[in-house]
């Protein structure tokens, strides 16, 4: 794709595809609609008549975990004969929520981004400066061995500060676009009016199918039989409260993000600077000043 995916667009999809069908909008016209008002390639690609699974496919990371959970919802309603604009809506609501997570994060790096930068420049200042004073740091730092100690120490120090920053971000990006799916599907199967293994053997087909995962399915549908309430809103409730779940979890990693970028930056990318650009000036002012003795 010519675009970096985002789940801004699964979610904007999802949204219109609940809307045009709660209307009564059928599947093939919905998805030409959202087509037509939206850049998305894999409505395009669906409206034009390729399906589901083959339009999604390669979409990586999180944002394909996020089509996927969008065609096996689709799978399961349509297999089911049950309505999917409430589950699409909830669904849009659950990516959007995770979006503005991942915005979070984004944020909070910019900051010590930005300073790391900053001071990964000053290095190059410090050279500069001590030019412009008539000190060749330079010739310090690649002609001697105290410079190559520099040089080697602040590389050392800066790679391990970029992988230092790659690891806490990872950390803290939402890695599970579909938490609740597997409550949502089976949900849906039995709101479409399947028996309870009909519902079953639906779900977990498109579970395999799409790569969903697991969730306690058979523990909400035992607490259904025993307290004599439907299942299929048991199974929604379910649903909900682990989109609630993950979305706490994130935003609370997202918010510490920030804090925890300023490590690398103290530990790391300082020292390297002082390695890098101060060290050596120091070196040859030294060093021009005892052989000027």
């Amino acid at each position: 794709m010519n675009r970096p995916p985002t789940l801004a667009e699964p979610a904007t999809v999802a949204q219109r595809l609940a809307v045009l069908l709660a209307a009564g909008v059928p599947p093939a016209s919905a998805w030409s609609y959202v087509a037509a008002s939206t850049p998305s390639e894999v409505a395009g690609r669906v409206a034009a008549g390729v399906g589901i699974a083959d339009a999604i496919d390669g979409i990586p990371g999180v944002t394909g975990d996020a089509w996927r959970g969008l065609a096996a919802a689709w799978s399961v309603a349509t297999e089911a004969g049950a309505p999917l604009a409430p589950a699409l809506r909830d669904y849009s609501a659950s990516l959007r929520e995770l979006g503005e997570v991942q915005r979070d994060a984004r944020v909070a790096l910019a900051g010590p981004v930005a300073t790391a930068r900053m001071v990964l420049a000053l290095p190059a200042v410090g050279i500069l400066f001590g030019l412009a004073l008539g000190f060749n740091t330079v010739v310090t730092l690649v002609a001697t061995p105290v410079g190559w100690a520099c040089l080697a120490v602040g590389g050392g120090l800066l790679v391990a500060a970029a992988r230092w920053n790659r690891s806490l971000v990872r950390g803290a990006t939402p890695t599970l676009a579909t938490p609740g799916l597997a409550c949502e599907l089976m949900a849906i199967a039995m709101t479409g009016g399947a028996s309870l293994d009909r519902a079953r053997a639906i779900t977990d087909r498109a579970r395999e199918a799409y790569g969903i995962g697991a969730e306690d399915v058979e523990g909400v549908l035992e607490l259904s039989r025993r307290a004599g309430v439907p299942a299929a809103e048991l199974l929604r409730s379910e649903a909900r409260e682990a989109r609630a779940t993950a979305r706490a979890a994130a935003q609370e990693r997202a918010a510490a993000l920030a804090v925890r970028l300023m490590l690398p930056l103290g530990l790391c990318v300082l020292p390297a600077f002082l390695a890098l650009g101060v060290l050596p000036l120091l070196l040859t002012v030294v060093s021009s000043t005892v052989g000027g003795f």
